[in-house]
């Protein structure tokens, strides 16, 4: 029995961490040990920290964690935070004696959203980051929730979803996704999501992809003119995989933002993916293993990426955007 979660995938936490008042939040993906890690970055806006070590011509291959964040930029300061909280129990790089937590971050544009953020000369992440770590289990809540608190696409509130898979060969894959897109994740106005093809179990709902005419399904809508969207993903198997394997994972997952979004990897985008492996299973994958585990991957962030906006609860902000099931409700209304 799984969880439908990242965590299906042994040796994987995650924490969350958010504030109603300041409407953002944190989310932290934990290793139980240091994970062999890459990533792909296709949005054309990124606020991210110490992403160059995971191209495969880096030396240092492996990460303790990655920290997904709201607050722009301002947020990247969460993976002091987790950093903080690694080095207290003995985790990181270790040269001659000194130990250096890796956890790479990205951040997303909530800035926004109704929230309060005059929070002064010290942005609260770091501390958000500190707690989301230390609170990393295997269960952890979706929707608004963490990174995904503040989360918004163009015309539903977004948030922090998740999905797993396993290959025909035993293999294990998750994904981890923040919404905060610049387009929709549902079919023109209505309740049908573009990664209903995808779907399991009715984990969003249970809708399909709708009627084949939806009106205005393919009208290009943008939640703005400018970079202030991203869709963060983590992406983990426990296959042992090489950098290089998990680079060519990441890029194959990104295919799950245009999945489940339109538009996806814009100019104004902050796409980015993680991939990590944890190198758990008994088998050791070949290249259809590979392929097979980059396709699921891609449709786990596209099923992660519904079930962030169907889980959403709304804020509380005036003016806040409806959430999936505030739409739900109204449409049978009008019935």
């Amino acid at each position: 029995m799984t969880a439908n979660l990242i965590t299906d995938v042994d040796g994987v936490r995650v924490g969350s961490a958010d504030d109603a008042r300041l409407a953002s939040g944190v989310t932290v993906v934990l290793f139980d040990q240091p994970a062999i890690a890459s990533i792909a970055i296709n949005g054309g806006a990124p606020a991210l920290r110490d992403t160059a070590l995971l191209e495969p011509e880096m030396t240092v291959e492996r990460v303790d964690g990655f920290v997904l964040s709201g607050g722009s930029a301002f947020g990247l300061d969460a993976a002091g935070g987790a950093m903080a909280y690694l080095a207290e129990i003995g985790r990181g790089f270790e040269h001659r004696g000194a130990r250096v937590p890796i956890v790479p971050g990205a951040s997303l544009f909530d800035l926004l959203n109704g929230g309060d953020k005059a929070w002064g000369r010290k942005p609260p992440y770091w501390e958000l980051g500190l707690k989301a770590a230390s609170t990393a289990a295997i269960h952890f809540a979706l929707g608004t929730a963490g990174a995904g608190f503040g989360a918004t696409t163009y015309d539903l509130k977004g948030g922090l979803g998740s999905a797993s898979a396993v290959t025909s060969r035993g293999f294990r894959v998750g994904a981890l996704v923040v919404v905060n897109s610049v387009g929709r994740a549902t079919r023109g106005e209505s309740l049908h999501f573009w990664a209903g093809a995808y779907e399991r179990h009715a984990e969003f709902g249970g809708l399909g992809l709708g009627p084949k005419d939806i009106n205005d399904a393919l009208t290009l809508r943008l939640k703005s003119d400018t970079p202030s969207s991203s869709d963060l993903a983590v992406v983990v198997t426990d296959a042992a995989l090489a950098t290089t394997q998990l680079k060519r994972i990441a890029i194959m997952a990104q295919d799950g933002f245009a999945l489940a979004l339109r538009p996806a990897h814009t100019p104004m985008d902050n796409d980015a993916v993680f991939a990590a492996a944890t190198a758990r299973a008994s088998e050791a994958p070949d290249l259809r293993d590979l392929t097979e585990i980059g396709m699921l991957a891609a449709e786990c962030v596209a099923r992660a990426v519904a079930r962030g906006v169907y889980e959403a609860l709304p804020l509380s902000a005036p003016g806040a955007q409806p959430t999936w099931r505030q739409r739900q409700a109204m449409n049978s209304t009008s019935k």
